[in-house]
């Protein structure tokens, strides 16, 4: 990272650098003296540093710029001794971080190597025209990068992943963890299987790490509220080891996520995943 914007960095003294501020993506700008895209791009190493990439050593971040100003990390995480499909790729992590704000467009897409099929895939839900993908040595729209693309409207579906109605899932209960697991799934966006579902997990420190189930009309490569989750507790400089509790609810349906989120959960913590099906 350039000396001028690690300095620029330390200035404005932020809790967390994973998610920055239109006023703070100003600061840094005039600081730097950096573009819009430059600057995303010299962000990238900070977005890496939080990667958690066990089998392929090889670490990928990715910035998300939504259409509200903001930007938002994400970072590839890799769970050791399952199958690759347990994988959460850099750009579903800043998507998903992106999705966990509310925020409702992504304008750009900024990473640190060309997008693979499954993320062109994935990005390809927020069934946005305009999506821009911006690489070290390019700038391509979705579109180029995947032409005669299969979505959302070809299964009937209208909006996108980022612009899902609300569900009304329902649980009597005062706990936190509980409730931020509920509040997540009925946030979440699964009109294929209706499978909405979140995990809420507790760290150490009392931070609460949220994730919810973001569906794609090719399947494989949904996103699941244990691998947000995860990545939310990496983003946020924690590691799964500090993790304390987890939650999980669930809606009733012809799928679960409940097996799939214990196991990954088991291979980086000891803590037991406690289930609500609704």
């Amino acid at each position: 990272m350039a000396q001028s914007l690690d300095k620029a960095l330390q200035q404005l003294q932020l809790d967390t650098l994973c998610r920055f501020s239109p006023e703070q993506v100003a600061a840094l700008q005039q600081t730097t003296g950096l573009d819009n895209d430059n600057l995303a791009l010299s962000l990238l190493p900070l977005a890496q540093q939080k990667a958690l990439p066990t089998v392929s050593n090889f670490r990928v971040g990715a910035l998300a710029i939504a259409g509200s100003g903001h930007w938002y990390l994400g970072a590839n995480l890799e769970v050791d001794g399952l199958p690759l499909n347990h994988s959460l790729h850099a750009e579903q992590s800043a998507i998903g971080h992106a999705a966990l704000w509310g925020e409702t467009t992504i304008d750009k897409v900024v990473v640190t190597a060309s997008p693979c099929g499954h993320c062109r895939q994935f990005m390809n839900e927020l069934n946005q025209d305009k999506l821009v993908i911006v690489l070290p040595q390019t700038r391509q729209s979705l579109a180029e990068l995947l032409p005669h693309a299969f979505g959302p409207a070809d299964l009937g579906i209208d909006g996108g992943m980022l612009n899902a109605p609300a569900g009304s899932l329902a649980f009597d209960t005062e706990d936190p963890l509980i409730l931020a697991a509920l509040s997540e799934a009925n946030a979440s966006y699964a009109p294929y299987s209706q499978n909405r579902a979140g995990v809420a997990l507790l760290l150490d420190d009392g931070r609460i790490c949220r994730g919810r189930y973001l569906e794609n009309a090719a399947f494989n490569p949904s996103l699941s509220p244990m691998q947000l989750a995860l990545s939310q507790v990496l983003l946020q400089g924690a590691t799964p080891t500090r993790i304390r509790q987890a939650v999980m609810v669930e809606a009733e349906a012809d799928i679960r996520q409940h097996d799939t989120a214990a196991q990954t959960l088991a291979r980086l913590s000891p803590v037991a995943l406690y289930s609500l099906v609704l």
